[in-house]
């Protein structure tokens, strides 16, 4: 099972991009981010015509993320739990069934925190301390299970082009790259790292200053695998290609193929 991830920077702006690459690459099942949609106002009717369930967690104007999939979803779940009054679209969660095995999906646009420090940067280690809790759960249930989406963290310095430009940036601060850790350490699998420890590699390039041209990017779109998912891994990639097309998202999709019909 092909399973992506991508944040499209808009669903209205990029529909036709969306499609084209659904098309093209024919995910199993594809996590979205950053829809920027209402659940009425997202075209369902376009993702559907090409076979895909569609699972919404919209909001007006920004946030928003959402699940495609070839396969029916069960048990979808909105919202990370820890904190009843966060009304922002980041998280959806859902089960999908392959010929063999179930894995449980979680889609997430993590916050991005800046500036840093600040509320928006205490906000963004709250929410990823909300997810280390909803992890280490995961783990409990000794399930193949998967954490994808846009984590608005660069893990490590091999994961930028320019390190040195991003070191006040909440998103290589030490405090987001610690918080990321405590998650990967629980007995997650950074699935891309897994198969690809070289440099270079990237899911998210700015729109300024010809930075794709350059390749001066980062990697900040992650998969992480519960041990029991981790063991089903064949194949992963970017799908670095369509940052070079017209009208492209800012991001790049991210996947992995794993093993659900043995």
């Amino acid at each position: 099972m092909k399973i992506a991830t991508f944040n499209i920077n808009g669903i209205k702006a990029r529909l036709g991009a969306l499609l084209e690459w659904l098309d093209e690459a024919r995910p199993d099942v594809a996590l979205l981010q950053e829809i920027k949609s209402v659940d009425a106002a997202f075209p369902r009717q376009d993702i559907e015509d090409r076979g895909y369930e569609v699972a919404l967690h919209g909001q007006k104007s920004f946030n928003g993320v959402a699940i495609l999939s070839r396969f029916p979803l069960e048990d979808i779940q909105r919202g990370l739990p820890g904190d009843d009054g966060d009304d922002h679209a980041r998280w959806i969660e859902a089960t999908v069934v392959g010929k063999a095995r179930a894995l449980r999906l979680c889609g997430l646009y993590l916050p991005n925190g800046n500036p840093a420090p600040g509320p928006k940067f205490d906000y963004k280690l709250a929410w990823m301390e909300r997810l280390r809790v909803r992890a280490q759960e995961l783990l409990a249930a000794e399930q193949p299970a998967l954490l994808g989406g846009d984590f608005n963290v660069i893990p490590q310095d091999e994961d930028a082009a320019r390190p040195d430009a991003w070191r006040k940036d909440a998103l290589a601060r030490p405090e987001s790259r610690a918080a990321f850790r405590r998650i990967v350490n629980l007995g997650y699998t950074d699935a891309f790292r897994a198969r690809h420890p070289e440099p270079g590699q990237y899911t998210f390039w700015d729109y300024q200053a010809g930075a794709r041209r350059r390749n001066d990017g980062i990697r900040i779109d992650h998969m992480l695998l519960t041990p029991q998912a981790a063991d089903l891994l064949r194949d992963t990639g970017i799908d670095a290609h369509l940052r070079d097309r017209e009208k492209p998202s800012d991001h790049v999709p991210l996947w992995v193929d794993l093993d659900l019909d043995g």
